[in-house]
């Protein structure tokens, strides 16, 4: 299950929505700690170099553990 699905179930959830298939890029984030792998995402939203520095779209992020992620827009700039 994506975290954008774990994250949109949470009561108040921390993350905008878009296409929820990894186009659009509303829901960028970036893991702080944790294993993971991703699905194919948009490089007009992830680069390479972003990707190797922690960035995804929560739509294509898979957990392979426990997941310590960001949402805040100034910790993504």
């Amino acid at each position: 299950v994506p975290v954008l699905i774990s994250m949109q179930q949470q009561p108040q959830h921390p993350i905008k929505i878009g296409c929820r298939g990894g186009g659009c890029g509303v829901c960028k984030v970036r893991i702080v700690s944790g294993q993971y792998h991703c699905s194919k995402m948009s490089r007009v939203h992830i680069s390479e170099a972003e990707q190797k520095q922690g960035y995804a779209l929560a739509c294509c992020l898979y957990p392979d553990s426990d997941l310590e992620v960001t949402t805040k827009i100034s910790d993504l700039v």
